[in-house]
């Protein structure tokens, strides 16, 4: 199913959650700092960068794509994270990977656009900063402790930054349910 919206089409699974992907963004392997932007409904607050998959995209090309627009970012996409789902206002599932940074843009799409900022955070801080309005993506670092560490490998591969090599396969993708009730995610 799809819904349009200006500038963007909104694409849903066949259980009516919001298709979306988005990346934790690393400046290297160590994964100990992160790179956050500012909210374009609050600019004072930060959040990961991510969106909704456009038809017929896959989630790891819809990651980098995202992460290219609101980030101005281009990198070494790894593993896929986990799928996040987020029940209390709106049904979301987002997928989440892994990217290391090798190219920060100067001028990207949405600073220009809308004036978003950039900063990076080492992961405790963005946890803090994110738990109050953002907790899905606080949460989507505190899974990070309990995954892999990075010599895992990479799920996908990506040439120049928007467009991907290979197929990601998800099937066993760590799936997370936010409930309704609180940020607690359950895995499932």
């Amino acid at each position: 199913m799809m819904k349009f919206k200006p500038n963007q089409t909104r694409t849903y699974d066949g259980e009516g959650f919001k298709r979306r992907a988005a990346c934790l963004c690393f400046k290297n392997e160590k994964e100990d700092e992160v790179l956050l932007v500012s909210s374009s409904r609050h600019p004072d607050q930060w959040i990961v960068p991510g969106g909704g998959m456009e038809p017929e995209e896959e989630p790891c090309g819809a990651a980098v794509r995202e992460v290219y627009e609101e980030a101005g970012v281009k990198g070494k996409l790894g593993r896929l994270l986990g799928i996040f789902e987020h029940n209390q206002d709106r049904k979301h599932r987002t997928y989440v990977y892994i990217l290391i940074v090798t190219e920060t843009l100067e001028d990207w799409e949405d600073s220009v656009n809308i004036g978003r900022k950039r900063k990076w955070f080492k992961v405790d801080e963005a946890i803090r900063v994110l738990q109050s309005h953002k907790p899905v993506h606080a949460e989507y670092l505190r899974r990070l402790k309990n995954t892999c560490n990075p010599s895992c490998g990479p799920v996908c591969s990506s040439t120049n930054g928007n467009t991907l090599g290979s197929q990601v396969t998800d099937n066993n993708a760590p799936h997370y349910v936010c409930s309704t009730q609180a940020s607690d995610l359950v895995n499932r």
